[in-house]
């Protein structure tokens, strides 16, 4: 467990008094694209952390009529790899997404680690975790 990762906790920013500084660059309601050029869904939510307030994970919702029944998801924002005025352009498969651990929106929550959901989902896409000790935070990618 890496030293002060357990007073890290992440939250959805819409439940949070928190905004995006650049109301342009909030990519909430954007189409997700995966790397074959599928949409796969929209940005329903951003999670981010309490200490930094950095953007750790898309919430994608996909599915369901009308929003109802639909299906969630958490992407990396590593996994972006452009992002556009309506999309978000990722370097992912539906496949892989649909492979992902189960989303529990109970799980949002839960403490960081690398036994953790997050640590799970983290693997499951390849990427090192936010709380390691050689993270880089990613650059975003924006063309308008």
């Amino acid at each position: 467990m890496a030293q002060n990762e357990s007073q890290t906790m992440l939250l959805r920013l819409s439940d949070t008094e928190l905004t995006v500084a650049n109301p342009a660059e909030d990519v909430r309601s954007r189409k997700v694209i995966d790397m074959d050029g599928e949409t796969i869904g929209e940005v329903s939510d951003l999670i981010v952390d309490n200490r930094e307030t950095h953007v750790r994970f898309l919430e994608v919702a996909s599915g369901g009529l009308f929003g109802l029944g639909r299906e969630k998801s958490l992407i990396p924002v590593e996994a972006i790899t452009r992002i556009s005025d309506d999309a978000v352009h990722i370097n992912q498969t539906r496949q892989r997404i649909s492979e992902a651990p189960p989303y529990d929106p109970d799980l949002i929550h839960e403490d960081v680690g690398d036994e953790s959901y997050y640590g799970h989902v983290y693997r499951h896409y390849g990427y090192p975790p936010y709380w390691g000790p050689d993270y880089i935070y990613p650059p975003y990618p924006y063309y308008p």
